[in-house]
């Protein structure tokens, strides 16, 4: 904890302090007696005077001191219980503190400041955690407050901060002030006041930052001029809360007339710091989970979820709101689910919760459907048992509120004349049948998609179009199979594959629905749109001139609109959503995005779709205003200049991109791009929201770049980009050419067409490249210029080279450019960060063939960072890994030779062909590492060698050769006491039955511990994977005592022969040297064993210098021998 600075005139009094760590201003300090000699004679003499003379309360342990180079005066400014405790006090001066202590002149200067700073983290310490639970002391500063500032009586503080405010070079220790108009500083040192107010209103810019200067702090720009402010305790959560209120600002400056009605914080006197932390948490929770606006966040418990596609526990959180229990994996993109709480079942009145599992902490629900989930490991597990027990009571399902509701209405008419109880039965048939439809009082509502009435599907229609589209719909039928259909439905990488490469048109509306969150909407108000219709029939108002002065403008092509069932049921679900929100009303585009609804959902759930996307998923695009999409149009132009440099050195005004792409946003590209094409366009925005529009605008302009570099204004711009659009195909759309948007220059066969497929696969491409590695974006442009240049010089060295004439210039960018294995191994012998002297060369193969994902022998450039973002960035046990599958791969007897994908190919490709490799694609299962193969012998005794090298010259050389050779033999230890179980198990069930026997007999001979199973690839053989000129370490050699590196071997690990090892250095090993007796090793066991060495785990967890890498990779390249 940090201490009010006291004078420590003798820093070692008595030799009673032991220094820890030191620089030129502080010191840490341990207490004899405490940690490593604690057992000795002085140890025990001090611990005898602490007791003896301090009986009422121990001294602590740890401290630490403040000095200044030019005094003997120290003041003890921290102390701590453990090490653990001050070690990060000391890390937070360090990062905070001591570089901002070399601007001042002199010593006094140094420890005014730090005792400043000292003084202000302990009242912040004292306040954070209790400001409305001490009134009096938020009084206090409510009072100082105004006094310091003079601002209106109304205004009210939210919350206060210690921390530093930069002027010049110089740092003013102070207070920061948020308020609910005003963020203030006041700050008074050695004579020197200084005092800020800025209005929220008046904020342009508000950042975290950082600096050689500062490590960490946070920026406000006010009127073209940047403020700095530091070294706070919690520089995260003030950020967040500046962050809530400078929001709170902007919206209630821009929307004066509806903010204090609807907004949950419109009064503000309710504005405090919890009530914004809650509020921007239950803001988080409804965004992501795509939850109705009345829902709110109110448990959370960490858990683990048993994944059945997986096969294995996800670690996640459970968020419980009023009527849903949602779970997302840790990193958020893994999985996650939402259960409405009515769906769990009932059975003879007790719910299906199973009783916590008190060992394992566990919680079973069975669900409608007969699904169980299964959470383990759960915090205060019995807390979440009586919550969904108490939540599943009282939260019933909607359509059972609504026939409880209908069979009361019949009882009560019961009880007067008959002809009362048909009028009630009738009214309430009107606003719901049987299915649930809705059919209204006077008009009727359309309950089919307008596209199964124009456009029907046709099962016995066997062109490829239509194969292809049976193939969607199976792949997503088999998806439904192993995650899930509906809303219990895992939403998981998968998914987002499958909606990458489009949705079926029988599902669209259905999974529209899903990803929206507007099923939750309709499933919480049934009945309500036929409400609402009979509400706003026959009204009129300025929107509903608009509305029909629109009707016929929306889709005009398409033989829905061309006729009066499609147009009725545009004006009514219009004319519905401007009497439900008439903040909004009706604005134009509204019309456009309707009309697409309406094509493939009925009519009540295009409505619901309407009010998830301008309320939920676009909200202030559809104002007068639109601000949400001025907003976004002001991201855009910045992922221009971050993404697209090139284009923003050539154009000056990028505002020109802005006008261009409003109607991008807005339509959603529908306005732009033909209806075939525009669909698929709308699922990505449906499960990825607005990312999806931003990613795609990106890649439109990137597929433009050259042709936008060459115009001269922005005329020349606008006609490049309509004709771009003009010629976006959807090749596997199977509507027919009546409904289908062709352009005029359809049939010129001189205009290079683009599948839209191709483009929304492009598009996200550059955002898989970008967020699915940690390399930044000036490592990824270095790296792929080094892949490109090694692409050309190849194919200038080879004018037939095989990579050259397998280029497809119809393939997205960033898969144009691909090597083969020679030009592989040179390219990534020049970037990987360890220096393996032995078998270089099949390391390299093996990584050629492990990053070949789709085995066309080539790699392209997204595959190749992948692999080198493992040997970066990844952690210890990914970095493992993909050492444990270099040693699998086998040597192939097809190395260098290219085998190109059938839909790669510039020639006719056969259907079913590329349907069948399609299928196998979409089947392919992540990986886990329990699916990973064992190792055998001499694969093992090659990763052993690998690790020998890759750990030679290593400043820890020593210790890590002794660390390898520790769990060498700890595994081959556990090796032969596991077969020596075996064979005394073997021998007590020796005596079997004839019949047994003979069933044995006719199985294939395969050992228990062999690497090859059934689910193994078939290259993983035995083979292994170094040269076979090296020879590999024995047992003997890989002692404990060992810290020399291994040589060559001369006997077996079990002390016998052994098949692999006796096999002669200059014969190759075959696959048929893994027999029953040799000994192989799981992944788990590798890492469990592993993860035990300290300095193993050191080494692979240090940061690695990958700029100096690609530096001297740009020195070396073309030194390379071609």
């Amino acid at each position: 904890m940090w201490l009010k600075p006291e004078e420590v005139l003798l820093k070692n009094a008595l030799k009673l302090w032991v220094t820890e760590k030191s620089n030129d201003y502080f010191v840490l300090q341990r207490r004899r007696g405490y940690g490593e000699d604690s057992g000795g004679l002085t140890g025990l003499l001090v611990g005898t005077l602490d007791t003896v003379f301090d009986s009422t309360a121990k001294v602590a342990p740890f401290r630490i001191l403040h000095q200044t180079p030019d005094s003997q005066v120290y003041w003890n400014i921290a102390c701590g219980a453990s090490l653990e405790e001050i070690s990060q006090h000391w890390d937070w001066l360090q990062q905070n503190i001591i570089r901002t202590l070399s601007v001042f002149d002199s010593g006094d200067d140094i420890t005014s400041f730090v005792q400043g700073k000292i003084k202000g983290l302990i009242a912040e310490e004292g306040t954070s955690a209790c400001d409305e639970e001490d009134p009096e002391r938020f009084r206090e500063v409510v009072l100082r407050f105004e006094r310091l500032f003079g601002l209106p009586q109304r205004e009210k503080l939210v919350t206060y901060y210690s921390c530093s405010y930069w002027r010049g070079r110089v740092p003013n220790q102070g207070w920061i002030y948020l308020s609910t108009n005003f963020v203030c500083f006041y700050s008074y040192m050695l004579g020197n006041e200084v005092k800020l107010v800025f209005p929220w209103d008046e904020v342009s810019r508000l950042e975290r930052t950082s600096n050689v200067l500062l490590a960490e702090s946070i920026r406000v720009r006010v009127r073209g001029e940047d403020h700095f402010f530091s070294m706070f305790m919690r520089l995260q959560q003030t950020y967040l809360i500046m962050q809530q209120l400078a929001d709170y600002a902007v919206v209630r400056f821009f929307d004066k007339e509806t903010f204090h009605a609807e907004h949950p914080l419109s009064n503000p006197l309710h504005i405090t710091q919890r009530a914004l932390e809650k509020h921007a948490r239950n803001q988080s929770f409804r965004s992501f989970f795509r939850l109705p606006q009345e829902e709110n966040l109110c448990e959370v418990y960490e858990s683990f979820l048993w994944v059945p596609f997986g096969h294995m526990n996800v670690l996640g959180k459970i968020c419980v709101s009023e009527n849903y229990l949602c779970f997302a994996s840790q990193d958020g993109s893994q999985c996650h689910l939402i259960i409405p709480l009515w769906e769990v079942r009932v059975f003879a009145e007790v719910f299906s919760v199973e009783l916590p599992d008190r060992s394992t902490r566990a919680l079973t629900m069975c669900m409608r459907g007969k699904r169980a989930l299964r959470f383990s490991e759960v915090r205060d597990f019995e807390r979440l048992a009586a919550t969904i027990r108490r939540k599943c009571g009282s939260a019933g399902s909607p359509q059972h509120s609504f026939m409880s509701q209908l069979h009361g209405m019949i009882w009560d008419a019961n009880q007067s004349s008959f002809g009362d109880s048909l009028t009630v039965w009738l009214r309430v048939c009107l606003c719901e049948d049987e299915e649930g439809v809705m059919v209204g009082q006077s008009q009727a509502v359309s309950t089919e998609a307008l596209m199964n009435v124009f456009h029907p599907h046709n099962a016995e229609n066997l062109d490829p179009k239509m194969l292809k589209e049976r193939m969607k719909e199976q792949s997503w039928q088999i998806h439904f199979a192993e995650y899930g259909r509906g809303t219990g439905m895992f939403c998981t990488k998968k998914t987002r594959d499958l909606i990458v490469r489009g949705v079926p048109e029988t599902l669209r509306g259905e999974l529209w629905m899903l990803f929206s969150g507007a099923v939750h909407d309709m499933t919480s108000n049934p009945g309500y749109y036929g409400r609402l219709l009979e509400d706003c029939m026959g009204s009129s108002s300025l929107a509903c001139d608009e509305i029909e002065r629109d009707l016929h403008r929306s889709l005009p092509e398409h033989p829905a609109f061309q006729s009066d069932t499609g147009i009725s049921a545009l004006r009514r679900v219009l004319t519905a959503y401007a009497h439900r929100n008439p903040k909004i009303g009706y604005c134009q585009a509204m019309n456009i995005l309707t009309s697409v609804l309406l094509l493939y959902a009925k009519e009540e759930e295009a409505f619901w779709l309407l009010v998830a996307v301008c309320e939920r998923m676009l909200p202030d695009y559809f104002n007068r205003r639109i601000i949400g999409a001025l907003v976004d149009q002001a991201v855009f132009e910045e992922l221009i200049r971050e993404h697209l440099t090139q284009l923003t050195e050539h154009m000056t005004d990028l505002s020109f991109f802005s006008s261009v792409s409003l109607s991008w946003f807005l339509t959603l590209f529908i306005s732009v791009l033909p209806i075939e094409s525009a669909v698929n366009v709308v699922d990505c925005f449906f499960y990825d929201g607005i990312k999806a529009i931003l990613q795609l605008g990106l890649a439109v302009l990137d597929y433009n770049m050259d042709n936008l570099l060459c115009c001269h204004d922005d005329a020349e711009a606008v006609t490049i980009l309509n004709r771009f659009f003009d010629n976006v195909t959807n090749k596997d759309s199977p509507l027919p050419a009546t409904v289908q948007q062709a352009s005029a220059t359809a049939n010129d066969k001189s205009i290079q067409k683009v599948d839209i497929s191709d483009l929304i696969k492009e598009a996200y491409e550059l955002r898989v490249v970008a967020q699915d590695v940690k390399c930044s974006a000036a490592q990824l442009d270095e790296l792929y210029m080094l892949f490109k240049r090694q692409h050309f010089v190849s194919c200038y060295w080879s004018v037939c080279s095989p990579v050259l004439l397998n280029h497809d210039p119809s393939l997205p960018y960033l898969d144009q450019y691909q090597l083969d294995q020679s030009q592989f191994s040179s390219l990534f012998n020049l970037l990987q960060p360890w220096t393996t002297d032995t078998h270089v060369r099949s390391l390299t193969r093996s990584a050629f063939h492990i990053l070949d994902e789709n085995g066309d022998g080539l790699v392209n450039f997204k595959e190749l960072i992948c692999g080198l973002d493992i040997l970066y960035n990844r952690s210890f046990t990914e970095k493992l890994k993909f050492l444990f599958k270099l040693h699998l791969q086998s040597e192939s007897t097809e190395d260098g030779v290219i085998r190109k994908c059938p839909e790669k190919g510039r020639a006719k490709v056969d259907l079913q062909e590329y349907l069948k490799q399609w299928q196998e694609d979409l089947q392919r299962r992540e990986e886990n590492i329990k699916d990973l193969p064992r190792i055998n012998q001499v694969q093992f005794i090659g990763l052993t060698k690998t690790l020998y090298g890759v750990f030679h010259g290593d400043e820890e050389e020593e210790s890590l050769y002794r660390a390898v050779a520790r769990v060498t033999s700890l595994l081959l230890r556990m090796e032969e006491v596991g077969r020596k179980l075996q064979e005394s198990s073997l021998q007590k069930t020796t005596p079997s039955t004839p019949a047994s026997s003979q069933s044995t007999a006719q199985q294939p001979e395969i050992s228990p511990t062999s690497p090859i199973s059934a689910d193994t690839p078939a290259e993983n053989t035995c083979e292994p994977p170094f040269s076979q000129q090296e020879t590999a370490p024995s047992h003997s050699d890989i002692t404990p005592n060992s810290t020399s590196r291994p040589s060559t071997p001369t006997s077996s690990p079990a002390g016998t022969s052994s098949p692999a090892l006796d096999t002669p250095t200059d014969t190759p090993t075959s696959p048929s040297a893994c027999r029953d007796g040799d000994w192989s090793f799981s992944f788990e066991q590798v890492l469990a064993s592993l993860l035990n060495e300290p300095p193993v785990v050191r080494f692979f967890e240090r940061a690695v210098d990958a700029d100096a890498l690609i530096a001297q990779a740009h020195k070396n390249q073309l030194k390379d021998k071609h």
